[in-house]
């Protein structure tokens, strides 16, 4: 974070505070966040505006007794410098280092459930956003106290995050049970699952029937944890690299597929032990489209564009550990039943895990089939270099009128998902066009 706005005061000057009472909210890039107390007393003066843009370590109020003498830290903030507690030492950084390792987007804070002048005394860990003056030890009469290796049960203070602190009122947890394993005996939020994950929830959640307000993940039963296998990382580290660097669009058209379903009867009923698919006639005609509209055949590569000179459709195959994508070499020059047994004999060698690295590679579009799953529409995920690939939905039975009659019709929702660098709107809709022609008049594809 390198700076956030103040949005939105939740108290006055004037008012009584106590502490993780919500002091005002902040916008940052990600979303708005609370702003909570670190200290109890009264909010002497505040520092900065509602919709200012500040940055990290701004002094925003000053927090401390009724009728104090704030002049020395106006006098600071003026200058330019922090209003920060004298006595900050190394110990202070490292609790700042801990908490931004293990509460991101937490302020830094602590706790005081102490009723006597120790409540006073500035051996708190300065603040990130706001300072409280330090009262002096002649005035309270005593010297700091040393934080403790752990944290103290009643009556003494506990070193905890903002964030420790809610997830600890929505387990009804006290936390002067818990042992904080940070620096001074601080608890992280590690130190409250671990002391949830031992039984130490158990009394709240059987108040509550097993179910906090919050539904944090300690209401229900840890997850089992599986080593990915290298497919599945692989495919993670693709599939993240597709979505963060291809400008994915989409386009949809809904394709009348009777004539589709008559030309397959036609097909399978000449065959004898052999049948030819939905998908492996969806393929066909996809191959044919990009080679009469070649314009959709390319890839971004190198800041440059590959227009392919070859159809190579990467066909999606569901394994056990995944997904992967066998390539059906010049499909728009092979017929319907040589794709059909050339994708059955793909699909069970990735099954078995037969493939070689060379049948997997160098596709020029692919095609993704969810139809058999009863899934209708989906936008797919491009697999780069490709320039878009085809997702296929499900033929649905659906009213549809023809001749100005309402009749009984078949449909089928395709999705092409586009990689904007090579394929435009007006590229992906015509190539869309031709496709759908193809697929609603079958006996097209023989021209």
């Amino acid at each position: 974070m390198e700076e956030g706005t103040l949005a939105k005061w939740v108290v006055s000057e004037g008012d009584s505070v106590d502490v993780d009472d919500l002091l005002a909210e902040v916008e940052t890039d990600k979303a708005t966040m609370e702003f909570r107390s670190f200290d109890r007393g009264v909010l002497l003066k505040i520092l900065a505006d509602e919709g200012d843009t500040l940055a990290p370590d701004t002094p925003v109020a000053i927090i401390g007794e009724k009728g104090e003498d704030i002049s020395e830290l106006l006098e600071q903030v003026k200058s330019g410098g922090g209003a920060e507690p004298s006595g900050s030492s190394d110990d202070d950084a490292a609790e700042d280092d801990d908490d931004a390792e293990e509460e991101a987007d937490e302020s830094e804070a602590e706790d005081d459930t102490d009723e006597s002048d120790d409540a006073d005394e500035s051996d708190a860990p300065k603040s990130k956003k706001k300072k409280k003056p330090k009262k002096s030890s002649k005035d309270s009469g005593d010297q700091p106290k040393k934080k403790s290796a752990k944290p103290k049960k009643s009556g003494d203070r506990i070193f905890a995050s903002p964030l420790v602190r809610r997830l600890a009122r929505e387990e009804n947890v006290d936390l002067a049970e818990v042992e904080g394993s940070g620096p001074h005996g601080r608890i992280v939020k590690r130190d409250l699952e671990e002391y949830l994950e031992s039984g130490g929830g158990e009394a709240s959640s059987a108040t509550s029937g097993g179910f906090s307000s919050g539904g944090t993940v300690w209401d229900r039963q840890p997850p089992v944890v599986e080593k990915a296998s290298q497919m599945r990382k692989a495919i993670a580290r693709r599939l993240t690299e597709s979505k963060q660097t291809v400008p994915h669009f989409y386009l949809t058209i809904d394709v009348d597929a009777q004539g589709l379903i008559e030309t397959r009867a036609e097909m399978n009923a000449a065959l004898t032990d052999e049948k030819v698919s939905f998908n492996d006639l969806v393929i066909k005609a996809a191959a044919v489209a990009l080679r009469r509209f070649p314009d959709a055949n390319a890839s971004w590569i190198d800041g440059a564009i590959h227009r392919h000179q070859v159809v190579d459709i990467s066909v999606a195959v569901a394994v056990a550990e995944g997904l992967v994508t066998p390539v059906v070499r010049d499909a728009d020059r092979k017929g319907v039943l040589a794709i059909s047994r050339e994708v059955k004999e793909l699909a069970a060698r990735a099954r078995n895990k037969k493939l070689t690295p060379e049948e997997m590679q160098n596709g020029t579009f692919s095609i993704s089939n969810l139809g058999m799953y009863g899934v209708e529409e989906f936008a797919a995920v491009i697999n780069p270099p490709e320039g878009a690939l085809l997702a296929v939905g499900a033929l649905r039975d659906t009213p549809v009128v023809k001749d100005g009659q309402l009749v009984a019709g078949k449909r089928m929702k395709l999705t092409l998902s586009c990689d904007h660098r090579v394929v435009d709107g007006a590229i992906g809709a015509q190539y869309l066009q031709v496709l759908q022609t193809l697929l609603e008049k079958p006996a097209t594809m023989l021209l």
